[in-house]
């Protein structure tokens, strides 16, 4: 068996939603075990999202100006503007922003995302496996990321989801699968 076929993740933690207006932001947090600068490379170098972010990116999201960025799953290809790079320490573009603190001898890493309230239990649970597949991946022993319609897919991300669900009180539309319409 697989180190992807053995993980599974823990439950839905670290996360919690604010409202401004109609404006909803999810906001997760993680403990790391590895330097702010080694989080800073994966945030920032194409090479390192590709094993484990949602989305691929044509160049460094390390220094302020524009790459074009790409969802998984998605042939949208999106100009986007990377407005603040404080290595390693704050990280800015489009509707995310990542605040990295040194911690106990690794980082917290805080995740501000602005997401639609109808996703913000998907984007949980996605984000919570791609923060997993990051830890693994920094500690040297990779499992390939897990995101898009493939997380969707692992039974993993769906308890997250319910978790998640009941944790933010928020309904998910067209979940679960097959759920009698209201």
């Amino acid at each position: 068996m697989t180190d992807r076929e053995q993980y599974a993740p823990g439950p839905a933690s670290g996360a919690q939603v604010r409202k401004d207006g109609e404006k909803w932001t999810l906001i997760l947090v993680r403990e790391l075990r590895h330097s702010p600068e080694k989080v800073w490379r994966a945030l920032t170098d194409p090479a390192h999202l590709r094993e484990w972010a949602p989305f691929d990116v044509d160049g460094s999201l390390g220094t302020v100006g524009t790459v074009k960025l790409t969802w998984v799953g998605t042939p949208q290809v999106s100009e986007t503007r990377v407005t603040r790079a404080e290595a390693p320490r704050m990280l800015e573009y489009n509707d995310i922003r990542w605040e990295l603190e040194a911690s106990g001898g690794g980082t917290r890493l805080t995740l501000w995302h602005s997401i639609d309230r109808r996703f913000i239990s998907w984007g949980a649970a996605g984000w919570h496996i791609a923060f997993d597949v990051l830890d693994r991946l920094l500690a040297g022993e990779p499992i390939g990321r897990i995101v898009g319609a493939e997380a969707m897919k692992f039974g993993g991300w769906q308890r997250l989801n319910v978790e998640y669900v009941k944790q933010f009180g928020v309904e998910t539309p067209g979940w679960p699968p097959n759920a009698p319409k209201r």
